[in-house]
């Protein structure tokens, strides 16, 4: 069996930073999945961007290139939806429902048909015909040895002050700390849901674009935070007192978090999350395929090492993302982590690996 896993295509983002909906990229995709037709495709998470406005805004956007997929797939190829931080409400009936009927608490794959789900996966299925959606939730095994999940239970234990990472400790005071050693999807859902519905509701009811604008402002943030050389007198002021307001922030029981916001203080971080994440769930797998993060990899340049969940344990892959973040590019090219159109391939009983369908995209030049 051929599995072709996706994740982090934030359809119908306001930062208009998804690139399927550019010239271009859609076409490529389309393409390989034609050239090379799965007999499998995995959403992993953020399928369709819903903290930037209400859900019908974003399924209005997201539907042609749904629709596109859905066409280039042979018909009835399984495509399993597996959503993540940003599309979570996609979910949030069938997990209510659940909870109101005392069904047993997650396990590690929990699966709904469509119409089980919400409306709104009901017309992703629709949209997506005749390919044939199911649902799957945390994550979903694609093999005895490989499991595959969107990632964003590691904000529980990423050390990058992230508004996620620190709207987890706050709930951490509320519902308690995570079990340890073993933790089950429940307790994590405990403390991340609650932080997830919240800002659904909020870009529901507004017609502000608070989502979208919070993401640019954490975005500049990073950029003020690691710029080098000469910098306005007001960015060094803020730079030089970040450690101080990190320290301040652990004091208070929200950490423990880290000041040093560098590439490879990112990676090193998720990596090391990601992997208390399989530890703490217990994920008995030789390979863990997740997203979120953005950060593609193991990359060429990559240590190995640091992309295992311990010395046993199973070896991580990211599938990057489908969003262009000139923030976190710097101007590099189809080489860097965080160059959208990358997925992961798993072809019978090989390990999986990352392909590059983007490598010759230009994105468009900003208006002046």
């Amino acid at each position: 069996m051929r599995t072709l896993v996706l994740s982090d295509l934030h359809l119908g983002s306001r930062t208009d930073a998804d690139v399927l909906r550019r010239d271009g990229a859609l076409g490529a995709l389309t393409a390989h999945l034609r050239e090379e037709p799965p007999d499998r495709l995995v959403l992993l998470g953020d399928l369709i961007e819903l903290r930037h406005g209400p859900v019908i805004d974003a399924l209005e956007a997201a539907r042609p290139v749904v629709q596109a997929i859905g066409g280039a797939l042979r018909p009835g190829t399984e495509v399993v939806l597996v959503p993540g931080n940003h599309d979570h409400e996609l979910i949030g009936p069938w997990l209510e429902r659940r909870a109101l009927e005392r069904e047993p608490p997650l396990t590690l794959e929990e699966r709904a048909e469509p119409d089980e789900a919400s409306d709104a996966v009901a017309i992703l299925a629709a949209a997506l015909e005749p390919a044939k959606l199911s649902v799957a939730y945390p994550g979903v095994w694609l093999r005895d040895d490989v499991y595959a999940t969107h990632g964003h239970y590691l904000d529980r234990h990423l050390t990058v002050p992230t508004f996620e990472r620190l709207a987890a400790g706050v709930m951490a005071r509320v519902v308690g700390r995570l079990p340890h050693p073993r933790a089950t999807p429940a307790d994590y859902e405990a403390a991340m849901a609650p932080l997830y519905a919240w800002l659904h509701l909020v870009a529901r009811h507004t017609q502000t674009s608070f989502g979208a604008e919070r993401q640019r402002g954490t975005q500049g943030a990073w950029r003020m935070l690691t710029a080098k050389g000469p910098r306005p007198l007001k960015h060094r002021a803020i730079a030089a007192a970040w450690p101080v307001a990190v320290r301040g922030i652990n004091r208070i029981g929200l950490g423990p978090v880290h000041h040093d916001l560098s590439a490879p203080a990112l990676r090193r971080a998720g990596l090391a999350a990601m992997g208390e994440v399989t530890r703490r769930l217990g994920i008995e797998a030789d390979h863990v395929i997740f997203g979120h993060t953005h950060r593609a990899g193991p990359l060429p340049q990559d240590d190995p090492g640091e992309w295992r969940a311990g010395p046993s344990g199973p070896h991580l892959v990211n599938c990057g993302s489908w969003v262009h973040e000139e923030v976190f590019l710097g101007g590099a090219g189809p080489s860097a982590p965080y160059w959208p159109g990358r997925v992961v391939e798993i072809d019978g009983d090989a390990p999986p690996r990352l392909r590059e369908l983007l490598p010759d995209w230009q994105p468009p030049r900003p208006e002046r």
